[in-house]
């Protein structure tokens, strides 16, 4: 780049870029001093520091002190707070006792009511709960203080919601929606969340109608870092959702707003899921939601918000959101094909489109994307042969995550400009055929199959009008080209970042093809530009110096710990014990245990986990005297040809959870007074329930089946106390290392056979 135009552009280029992701999220928090009237983080970070001291999940001695924090700060406020106890099963075949805590501002009018909703309980076992869902408790607590100070009288009711054991099967919200009668009047709910530790809260509604009428609310409430795309809010309905609102759009078809956010996913459900690591702009980022939203929906007519129809939306800097209905994606994509084709009819005339030309461009573009597709494809798997220890993060986003991410994205941007490097005398005008005609494919599969991503058109609408200027003018402004190729990069380059995230590394692939299909919208300025080997040396230095920082941290230490595992295992029925861990890397730690005479396990039972985790390597153990529960047949009876069994399962040491598992095909299965669902008991493969105990309750199940069948169920017992228990004397963890989270961890089990014949 010789002239200063190309100089400036690019400078353009790199400021659109970073701003792209900068203004996605506040960068400042505010104080203590913030006026009363006002959300401030400061003050609802005190809440998280008292929240997150101890992990509170349902069963732990810590779980009623937060339940008891939460509920004096709510009578601080001069609420009334209501418990809500009660046994439920949830979707997922996980029984436990929920206690919601629930209080209301009384509304001045008779309209539907607004809830603003999050969860108290931490994910077991060792998870503090900072973030998930620590944040959503402060920042409701903080902002109905700071809407209380107002002194303001909301038109509508208030609720606010508090549920219990969230993380074991959205039960709390099951137990609210399926038993409270407030349920019957609610019109809207706002949703707070976390699956990580930070970065920017993103806005996601369930709805089982269509989604016009709530964005236009909500871009109506105009919050000022609004994070929404109806990419993300398509792809979102088309997956097995599991927040606490699913449960409230399922079960009541009642509308909402989740806010979560998602990065730093490594801290999720994890011991590092503390104070220290919330990121407190992202807490500043919930508060800048829930302020406008409660000032507006406390106002609003809540009876109104069902639609039949859908928009397209996406956020983008300076404009916060722009939106546009479902019936325009057609008409737009047409256009755009005609207005292309008029521009190759048009530049073949002109003779400024020469199709030798079109073909090099076309060459290059597809040698970008396949090269780029084949290394980002490959990227996780070589990256977990290079480091074996990645293969112990179950959800596949690293510590080094981030650097990952700009590597396979610096190393894309490398390639294509080392391959246009290569071609001479092509104009920039017969470069640019190739990526628009891509986009416009991609976004004719869209408009079919996922409507909500039919805001890619903008930036290609934009490069049709550089594909335009460049056939009008021999010497262009590279300035406006520069100009009209930022909304591809204010829109798109996000997701480069968005996706990996989201989805974990095993999706950089997305990442390294997004980069390659923007810097195609941008060949209208890349073109030009005369030192794109230059260009392409110096991102390629770039790229490395990333993977060079991900190497360096490629290994655990005290803030990037080591997830380990161990599981003493207690065969009743054969009176055999097993070491067991779910690792596949051993640390020094674990090989204490799991020794050189390890054998893959044999345990065909997975604890009910998020990712179907089983042990990896089990080795002898030591047979401890453990009290076994008690089993007691309290029924056995033939009825209508069916047989009905009701067993008693009580246990007899203080223990966490218990999980039972069983081939045989029961018609109806209750625990606890709990029906489960038909259609659950059909498709359960042989895992029947999880029971997660507290205050060592009984587990009574009254199950039937056809008369003949005989009944066998396999019972594990857990408590999560094998690091303390005095009879086995483990060390704590290395302070490099933390329980690995998802699975059933640092337990002693007790498994044992119920035979029925």
């Amino acid at each position: 780049m010789k002239n200063l135009s190309a100089v400036f552009s690019f400078f353009l280029i790199v400021l659109a870029t970073y701003w792209s992701f900068h203004s996605l999220m506040p960068q400042s928090i505010s104080k203590s001093t913030t006026p009363d009237d006002q959300f401030s983080t400061e003050r609802a970070l005190s809440h998280v520091l008292q929240i997150s001291k101890e992990p509170h999940f349902v069963g732990a001695a810590n779980h009623k002190v937060v339940r008891d924090y939460i509920v004096t700060e709510l009578q601080k406020l001069g609420l009334k707070v209501e418990l809500q106890e009660g046994y439920t099963g949830g979707d997922w075949g996980n029984l436990s006792k929920a206690t919601n805590i629930i209080s209301k501002i009384e509304g001045t009018g008779n309209g539907r009511s607004l809830v603003l909703m999050t969860h108290y309980d931490s994910n077991p076992h060792s998870s503090l709960g900072a973030s998930d869902a620590g944040s959503g408790v402060a920042a409701i607590l903080e902002g109905v203080r700071a809407y209380l100070a107002t002194d303001k009288k909301p038109l509508n009711d208030i609720i606010i919601l508090i549920t219990d054991a969230e993380e074991l099967g959205l039960n709390g919200a099951q137990l609210f929606v399926n038993e409270h009668p407030w349920t019957e009047n609610i019109g809207v709910i706002l949703n707070f969340e976390a699956r990580g530790s930070g970065g920017p809260s993103y806005m996601l509604m369930e709805t089982n109608g269509s989604n016009s009428k709530l964005i236009e609310h909500f871009v109506e409430a105009d919050p000022e870092f609004p994070v929404a795309n109806s990419l993300a809010y398509s792809i979102y309905k088309k997956l097995p959702n599991d927040t606490d609102l699913t449960v409230f759009r399922e079960d009541a078809d009642i509308d909402g707003f989740n806010f979560a956010f998602i990065d730093d996913h490594f801290d999720y459900h994890t011991a590092m899921d503390n104070y220290e690591r919330l990121d407190r702009n992202t807490l500043e980022h919930q508060g800048s939601y829930l302020m406008p939203l409660l000032n507006y929906f406390s106002q609003e007519n809540l009876s109104d918000l069902k639609s039949d129809t859908d928009f397209v939306f996406f956020n983008v800097p300076f404009f916060k959101m722009v939106t546009y209905p479902f019936s325009w994606i057609l008409p737009m994509l047409i256009l755009s094909v005609l207005v292309f084709i008029g521009l190759i009819i048009a530049g073949i005339r002109s003779k400024k489109i020469v199709l030798k030309e079109v073909g090099i461009g076309f060459l290059a573009f597809v040698a970008a994307v396949a090269l780029s597709a084949l290394i980002g494809f490959y990227a996780w798997p070589l990256l977990k042969g290079l480091y074996p220890q990645y293969n112990d993060i179950l959800h596949g986003f690293t510590y080094n995550g981030h650097s990952y991410i700009a590597f396979f994205a610096m190393l894309s941007i490398a390639i294509c400009f080392g391959i246009y490097s290569r071609i001479k005398e092509v104009r920039p005008v017969n470069l640019l055929v190739a990526p628009i005609l891509f986009w416009l494919v991609i976004c004719g599969y869209v408009a079919f199959n996922l409507e909500g991503a039919s805001f890619f058109i903008i930036p290609v609408i934009a490069a049709l009008v550089s594909f335009g200027i460049l056939l009008r003018q021999e010497k262009p402004s590279i300035l406006l080209l520069t100009l009209l190729a930022i909304p591809g990069l204010f829109i798109l380059a996000p997701f480069v970042q968005m996706f990996p995230v989201a989805l974990g590394l095993k999706i950089l692939i997305a990442s390294s093809l997004l980069t390659v299909l923007i810097f195609g919208l941008s060949l209208s300025v890349f073109g030009f530009y005369k030192s794109k080997k230059t260009l392409a040396i110096i991102f390629f230095i770039i790229a490395i110096f990333y993977f060079g920082k991900a190497h360096v941290h490629s290994g655990f230490d005290e803030n990037r710990p080591n997830p380990t595992s161990l599981v003493y295992l207690l065969d009743a029925d054969a009176n055999k014990a097993t070491w067991n861990t779910y690792n596949t890397a051993l640390d020094s730690w674990t090989s204490k245990y799991i020794t050189d005479d390890r054998v893959t396990s044999t345990e065909g039972h997975h604890f009910s986990s998020k990712y179907k985790t089983g042990f990896t390597y089990s080795s002898e153990a030591p047979v401890k005297n453990i009290d076994l529960p008690d089993i007691r047949m309290k029924q056995d009876t033939v009825i209508n040809n069916e047989r009905h069994v009701k067993i008693c399962i009580t246990p007899h040491r203080h223990v966490n959870r218990l999980e039972l598992f069983s081939s045989t095909p029961f018609i109806e299965c209750h625990a606890n007074g709990i029906v489960f669902d038909k259609n659950y008991l059909k498709n359960r493969g042989d895992r029947l329930l999880t029971h997660y105990i507290s205050h060592n309750e009984d587990t009574e199940l009254y199950l039937v089946s056809k008369v003949n069948e005989p009944i066998e169920i396999t019972l594990y017992e857990s408590s999560n106390d094998l690091l303390n228990g005095i009879d086995f004397n483990i060390p704590q963890r290395a302070s490099d290392a933390i329980p690995m989270p998802f699975v059933l961890n640092d337990a002693i089990i007790i498994k044992k056979t119920i035979r029925i014949e």
